[in-house]
């Protein structure tokens, strides 16, 4: 047995509980910024938001169904978001279920069609910064992830 072949066999459960552990902490963030009011949704809200005041966006998330990856357009916004929040040290995450990002922040209209969730910011409700435990976890999951080059983690929400 390799070296490689050892490290992965070691990192496979940790990297599956590690993965499980940001899902539920980006779920309970979810729900409290909503439930705090500091939570933007939608590519040209957040666009909006990021332009106008980027030093209160504490977390990012995009998010994309497998059909909304064949949408150039919304590539090169993600590209752009990315790279902006890079810039301005805001952690960011991936999200590829865009349908149950909708049932947590319950954002649909009367028809029950989600809105824009392909982006979500998260701000600090006031001047202070905000003490969330679950935004600490994800902040410490997206640093780990960015010493292993993964610069914009995936993450999968909880059932």
């Amino acid at each position: 047995m390799t070296l490689e072949e050892v490290r992965s066999q070691d990192t496979v459960p940790e990297s599956t509980a590690r993965m499980q552990g940001a899902g539920k902490a980006l779920h309970e963030l979810l729900l409290s910024a909503q439930r705090q009011g500091c939570l933007t949704a939608g590519v040209y809200e957040s666009a909006k938001v990021l332009n106008v005041d980027p030093d209160n966006v504490t977390f990012c998330v995009l998010a994309a169904d497998e059909e909304d990856e064949g949408d150039i357009a919304l590539q090169i916004h993600f590209t752009l978001i990315q790279a902006f929040c890079c810039e301005n040290d805001i952690d960011i995450v991936r999200v590829g279920d865009v349908q149950r990002l909708a049932a947590i922040v319950d954002a649909g209209d009367e028809a029950g069609a989600p809105g824009d969730l392909h982006c979500i910011l998260i701000s600090n409700p006031n001047e202070d910064t905000w003490k969330d435990p679950a935004l600490e976890k994800l902040s410490l999951f997206c640093e780990e992830s960015r010493s292993v080059n993964d610069w914009v983690p995936s993450i999968t929400l909880p059932e």
